[in-house]
């Protein structure tokens, strides 16, 4: 032992009030993060806590108050509405606002209570047909806000009263049937009476109604009735439905519609057009979706959801009818005939074949489909069968037929003419802009190119050389393109070119099958004398072409 210097033999004491031995630091922070995190676990518990029984007493005390709601309307209007009338519909009357307030849809009393309130309403509309002067009296301006919520909430109510009981419609069927159809009937030509073109609520109750996705519902009716066996004895629902159908597909938000925007995956294109086989239930509404220019708008939706459309478009239904098939048959169902409308314009020939190519590269190709099948049947079961490959040969054997026989010769001649309108002989001028011009070819371009690889070749070809003038209208943008130096253009606006692809891609992938099966059926005398199919010196700058 050294000596310290200090004479003393005391033993020092610390008075200091600290251990001399020193804390582990990382045990310290550990134990303090988790006393921590104990004491936040314990605050979220209190609140949600708290926030479960707000909620529960809230849902309690509401549920109470609407009985009592219930007896006292009872009280003074009768279980049976057997002592309402017309004036109960007015601003100042109680009616409206109790029935709305305590309805329950799985509520057999409230059920029958509105029943009759939309009895009543039909009947007053036969009788006096004037349903503003009975939701407002005479003074509509001045109580406008009151009126055109309790319009909008009763038609919704209305149209929640058949939707909330879809699942008693799928199990007892017959409800749709003979005399029982009745009170959905009622439903739903109450909700159609509310939002007739010349009201003055119609807009906000229809943009309600969308905002609610009250689309989605309609879209589940649909399935049920498709399921169901007797379809043609629930004639007068699906005439209701399709009326009121018809009522709100004309609200697209444009003038002098003030409908709002709504989201493409609650849109009629989403919702109600992947309904395989849609217009064999609703054929008027077919008839007013293509005739009356409505088409044309909801067309032109699709075009910004093309490239997304797996997170648009509803869930499918089943491998065999995938949404987007289906909505590929529905779209071209109608497409024939809008292309055929006076008001036919160039956009909308644009973005149908837009919508139509999209949708065309989803399909597995029709023309391979029986040969794969076959195949398919021909494996082992040592064979192993990739998912891509089990997919692409379970679309349905009716949804393909039909995809079939609506893509025919008249369609193409059809699509082809608006396409090509601007450009065919003697439509190329200088007013015409670059953009216009590569857009037709582009779109027309796009689209044939799948319908080749899709369709039958032969059936394709034959349509495309001789019962349009393709070649001709082709021929004369490529050669326009060579001599101007266009090619670079068409690169930069094509909407189907990748940034790198060469400009003449597209163009001559379409002519060169198109012209080959031309030349395979053309004698020397057409093409040495008659110049057919194109003249000599157009021949001979093709292969100049053909050769850069």
């Amino acid at each position: 032992m050294f000596f310290s210097g200090d004479p003393s033999t005391r033993k020092r004491v610390a008075l200091g009030g600290r251990s001399t031995k020193e804390r582990d630091r990382q045990k310290l922070l550990e134990q303090t993060r988790l006393e921590r995190e104990r004491r936040s676990w314990q605050r979220k518990q209190t609140s949600a806590a708290i926030k479960i029984q707000k909620f529960y007493r809230g849902r309690k005390d509401m549920q109470a108050t609407r009985g009592e709601i219930r007896e006292q309307f009872y009280r003074t209007y009768g279980k049976r509405c057997e002592k309402a009338d017309s004036h109960c519909f007015c601003p100042d009357s109680a009616f409206l606002r109790q029935l709305l307030f305590f309805f329950n849809a799985n509520n057999v009393g409230d059920f029958s209570i509105l029943v009759e309130v939309c009895r009543f309403l039909r009947q007053y509309m036969q009788e006096q047909g004037d349903l503003v002067s009975l939701f407002a009296g005479m003074d509509y301006s001045s109580k406008k806000a009151l009126v055109d919520y309790r319009v909008k909430q009763l038609a919704y109510t209305c149209i929640q009263a058949v939707c909330k009981n879809r699942d008693k419609l799928r199990k007892q069927p017959s409800l749709l049937f003979s005399g029982s159809s009745q009170p959905m009937v009622l439903l739903l030509e109450a909700a159609a009476l509310l939002i007739e073109p010349n009201l003055p609520w119609v807009c906000k109750t229809v943009g309600y109604l969308l905002q609610r996705n009250i689309l989605a519902d309609f879209r589940e009716i649909i399935l049920i009735l498709q399921e169901s066996t007797r379809t043609a004895s629930c004639s007068e629902f699906l005439s209701s439905l399709e009326r009121l159908l018809g009522l709100m597909i004309p609200h697209t938000g444009q003038m002098p519609c003030s409908c709002p925007s709504v989201d493409l995956q609650w849109s009629f294109s989403s919702q109600l057009l992947t309904v395989p086989f849609l217009w064999r239930l609703f054929p008027h509404l077919k008839e007013v979706f293509a005739t009356q220019g409505y088409g044309q708008y909801y067309i032109h939706q699709m075009t910004f959801c093309m490239k997304n459309y797996a997170g648009v478009l509803p869930k499918d239904l089943s491998p065999e009818l995938p949404g987007y098939a289906c909505l590929l048959g529905n779209i071209l169902e109608t497409a024939g005939v809008a292309l055929a409308q006076p008001n036919c314009s160039f956009e909308m020939a644009i973005d149908l074949a837009a919508v139509l190519t999209c949708l065309l590269e989803a399909v597995t190709p029709l023309k391979k489909s029986s040969q794969e099948n076959k195949e398919s049947s021909m494996l082992s079961d040592d064979d192993v069968m990739s998912d891509d490959d089990f997919m692409s040969m379970t679309l349905n054997k009716d949804l393909e037929q039909h995809i079939l026989s609506v893509i025919n010769s008249r369609f193409l001649l059809q699509l082809i003419n608006a396409l090509f309108g601007p450009l065919r002989v003697g439509g190329l001028n200088h007013e015409q802009s670059d953009r216009r011009r590569v857009a037709a070819v582009d779109a027309a371009c796009a689209f044939l190119h799948v319908a080749v690889d899709t369709f039958p070749l032969d059936q394709i070809l034959i349509v495309l050389a001789y019962g349009t003038e393709l070649v001709t209208v082709l021929w004369k943008f490529i050669k326009w393109c060579h001599e101007n130096d266009k090619w670079p253009v068409l690169s930069e606006l094509s909407q189907y070119l990748g940034g790198e692809a060469p400009g003449w891609l597209l163009p001559l992938a379409v002519f060169c099958p198109v012209f080959k099966h031309m030349l395979m059926l053309t004698d020397n005398e057409e093409f040495y004398e008659q110049g057919k199919p194109l003249p000599l010196e157009d021949i001979r700058c093709l292969i100049v072409i053909l050769r850069q």
